[in-house]
């Protein structure tokens, strides 16, 4: 380390914890790499070291920004035309990003324009934003063997209803005395698949018997067709058998809601991890995967108020199965506007995003005074910087639900960026995504984590 650099260090240190905001803003100003626009060639080169991780996972502050889905879009498209990522793994669910998936490939019919993403909240992926990645990627596609194309997939278990449907779809097709074992088994769950929140109530705090050996019995079923059919590839069968592990731990979640927060929000994450685990698998040992979700998902929870209450999350489960084979990249805003809603099952509304807290990372990136940057510090070189990352600070979390009358309450968390990230992406202004319109029926399927991430 330089003289010069062992005294900005000291001087950050003798201020941490008196008044360390502008000693942090002018460590992370020496580090911020401004960002050129997105169809700048320079802009993809950023991104290049990252090019050797097996997973590199990108985050977003809120649900509803514009600049969050066209700047991880740019990064993703980079990594899979100059470094061969070939899965994108998003926070959606599995059924509705299956039909984005037979639209990229090319598998067949797909009426995710018209169906997909129909339920609450719709405008998270039936978004232009998110048309366009989908148009450039069912064109980079094109040029491709099947075999080789990018896949689309969805990580989240809220899809109880469309996934029993599927599951039932694909043996008729293929297996109908199996079909008929399998509606039986499904019964059980049948009158709650419009509310399966009160499948869980009447189980939990009623005392109805579970459907849960139900469930386990027709995925174990679908499994060992698979290993039956080992040598063939069967993508139709895979898709089953996700379908299934969808239901089975959508059946576990809708249960563990009335026990205790922390167990249902832990099962879910881990449900998210092992559908990208699976993912991995199935696609062959060199598979890389590029995943979308919120930064509560991604970044490491054991570095978070999350985490210290007990909770882990997708991002901590992938550091602690690659270690550096895994990237974290958080992002964030100061203000601007964002696409939310009230309350859940409510109306979409563009909603102002109020300037950040002074006490938030937020707050000392924009008093660094660089618009749109990249932070990275996992190069062991970047002491200062890991340094000064090191304290306790808030972060801004927007879902799909804003409150901005309760925000400090309802979305500011406590944290420690330099173990919560290993890269950050800081976009000072932003504006609310483009919603698409929806045709589909909604579901009752919801999400009862309060803030909708």
């Amino acid at each position: 380390m330089t003289l010069h650099a062992k005294e900005l260090l000291h001087r950050f240190r003798r201020h941490r914890e008196t008044d360390g905001g502008e000693e942090l803003a002018a460590v992370l100003r020496a580090h911020a790499e401004p960002l050129p626009a997105l169809e700048d060639p320079a802009f993809g080169e950023l991104f290049d070291r990252f090019g050797d991780a097996r997973v590199v996972l990108i985050g977003e502050a809120s649900h509803g920004t514009a600049e969050f889905y066209r700047t991880r879009a740019a990064i993703t498209r980079r990594l899979i035309k100059r470094h061969g990522f070939s899965i994108v793994a998003v926070e959606a669910d599995w059924p509705d990003a299956g039909q984005v998936d037979r639209h990229v490939r090319d598998l067949g019919p797909s009426s995710w324009h018209e169906q997909a993403f129909a339920r609450f909240p719709s405008w998270m992926w039936r978004n232009a934003e998110m048309a366009e990645f989908s148009r450039w990627l069912r064109g980079h596609n094109r040029a491709l063997a099947p075999g080789e194309r990018v896949e689309f997939r969805g990580l989240d278990l809220y899809s109880m209803r469309n996934s029993i449907s599927e599951v039932l779809r694909y043996l008729d097709a293929t297996d109908p005395e199996h079909a008929h074992q399998a509606r039986q088994r499904y019964a059980c769950l049948t009158p709650w698949q419009d509310d399966p929140a009160l499948y869980g109530h009447f189980v939990e705090r009623v005392g109805e018997p579970s459907c849960e050996q139900a469930v386990v019995e027709q995925l174990q079923h679908l499994l060992a067709q698979r290993l039956e059919r080992c040598a063939q590839d069967d993508e139709a069968l895979f898709d089953a058998t996700q379908n299934a592990r969808v239901v089975h731990a959508a059946e576990r979640y809708y249960r563990a809601i009335y026990r205790a927060s922390t167990s249902s929000w832990n099962l879910r994450d881990q449900h998210m991890f092992d559908t990208l685990e699976a993912l991995l698998e199935h696609r062959g040992p060199d598979a890389k995967a590029v995943v979308w979700a919120h930064n509560s998902h991604i970044g490491n929870a054991a570095a978070t108020a999350m985490g210290w209450e007990g909770e882990f999350n997708l991002g901590q489960l992938c550091r602690n199965a690659w270690d550096r084979g895994a990237v974290l990249i958080g992002m964030g805003t100061d203000r601007g506007q964002v696409a939310a809603a009230d309350d859940w099952d409510g109306e979409m509304h563009v909603k102002q995003v109020l300037r950040a807290l002074p006490d938030s990372w937020e707050r000392r990136f924009l008093q660094a005074g660089v618009p749109a940057s990249l932070t990275d510090w996992r190069d062991p070189q970047r002491e200062i910087l890991r340094e000064a990352l090191s304290l306790v600070l808030l972060e801004r979390a927007i879902g799909v639900i804003y409150r901005p009358e309760t925000e400090r309450a309802s979305h500011y968390f406590e944290a420690v960026l330099a173990e919560q990230f290993d890269a950050y992406l800081w976009l000072e202004k932003t504006h609310a995504v483009t919603p698409l319109h929806t045709t589909g029926s909604r579901s009752h399927e919801e999400d009862t984590f309060p803030f909708g991430l």
